[in-house]
């Protein structure tokens, strides 16, 4: 499939079949994550991959408690939990932290400032770890379009993200700081149209380019 196709095609799949996910697509939609750019090539991003039912279940029980036996699954959930794989990007905030410590990324001002400061979070502008992997976990989707599948990111809810982090092992320990889950990625072959929540893009209009475009500065437009 061309680029261009991938771009235009690709969009939040929201219900799969049963059909399994051949793993070399997940493989290389992984590999191609990798290729993400990133803050200082610090590549601070993990990935957990949910792939067999058990762990799939697992998940999902500690995302919403309307995943457990008894719970209400709204039309939304029961199509996103019928993805027979999730991927968790995760971000790795110590890998920037470390990375822009090394001697090449210290300033001769920043090499007065205490130790401390150098893994301070502070000194960066927005957290890129985040971004970056948010970057990666893109290129998964585009990926998985281009192999004929479908994916949709999700953010996690916000009150079960730590109950997510333990059942998927990421857990801080005295060593080590664990890698913070940024949302997840259903994939799998799509179901019709019809048996998925309708999306926003169904229901909003998509912006063209040029009405989001500023040339030289805000609020000069393109044309």
């Amino acid at each position: 499939m061309e680029f261009a196709q991938v771009v235009r095609r690709r969009r939040m799949v929201r219900a799969y079949t049963a059909d399994p996910v051949d793993p070399a697509v997940v493989e290389r939609a992984l590999d191609h994550a990798t290729r993400a750019p990133s803050a200082g090539f610090s590549q601070g991003w993990a990935f957990v991959v949910l792939d067999t039912p058990d762990v799939v279940s697992g998940f999902w029980s500690a995302q919403t408690t309307a995943a457990a036996p008894g719970g209400r699954a709204d039309r939304w959930l029961t199509g996103m939990m019928s993805a027979p794989v999730v991927i968790v990007p995760c971000s790795r905030r110590s890998a920037y932290l470390d990375r822009y410590a090394e001697p090449d990324k210290v300033s001769p001002a920043r090499a007065e400032l205490d130790a401390d400061r150098l893994w301070d979070e502070s000194r960066w502008a927005m957290p890129y770890w985040h971004l970056d992997t948010a970057m990666a976990s893109l290129l998964i989707l585009q990926s998985v379009t281009d192999a004929g599948l479908g994916g949709c990111f999700f953010g996690l809810v916000p009150d079960r993200v730590d109950a997510v982090k333990e059942v998927l092992g990421l857990v801080d320990t005295a060593e080590q700081e664990a890698p913070h889950p940024i949302g997840a990625i259903t994939v799998g072959h799509p179901a019709p149209l019809a048996e998925g929540a309708r999306g926003s893009a169904g229901r909003r209009r998509r912006t063209p380019w040029d009405e989001v475009a500023h040339r030289g500065r805000w609020g000069a437009g393109w044309r």
